[in-house]
């Protein structure tokens, strides 16, 4: 007997960014599952499906997950996303829809992501979170956000 389990809410929610399962080929529903997703390479639309939901403009997939000429490479080559950049697609997604989830709005979230924050030396969270660690630091500033708000 399987036990289904329901999707942790930012986990649905960069599944949905992501194309889900027409995209991705399987169901999402934990963090392993997105880990698994990222190890055998994410097709390279999903970058569309990313665009079209707002999360990250064509600019800034091309300067954060891939430049726009290996793009283009890998499309006329049909390969997919490397587990590299399949990692950062799915960073930079996980942080925008934890920040959608924190903030209550897809708006705010992506307005919030791209502003200069004084605590990190006038950067925005976007910048910040080119590395894991620096993603790491946005969720522990969206966690005191979300722990303010609670409150």
């Amino acid at each position: 007997m399987q036990i289904q389990t329901r999707p942790e809410p930012v986990v649905r929610a960069v599944f949905e960014k992501l194309g889900g399962r027409v995209t991705l080929g399987v169901d999402v529903a934990s963090a392993a599952d997105l880990a698994r997703v990222v190890s055998v390479r994410i097709p390279l639309r999903a970058l569309t499906y990313v665009e079209r939901s707002g999360s990250l403009s064509p600019g800034e997939i091309q300067r954060f997950i891939i430049p726009a000429r290996t793009r283009r490479h890998r499309q006329q080559k049909r390969e997919r996303l490397t587990v590299e950049e399949s990692d950062r697609l799915v960073r930079l997604a996980r942080l925008q829809a934890l920040a959608e989830d924190v903030l209550g709005d897809a708006a705010k979230a992506q307005a919030w992501l791209r502003q200069p924050l004084g605590q990190l030396d006038g950067k925005p969270p976007l910048e910040l979170a080119r590395t894991e660690v620096g993603a790491r630091v946005i969720e522990q500033i969206l966690a005191t956000i979300d722990w303010g708000a609670a409150a």
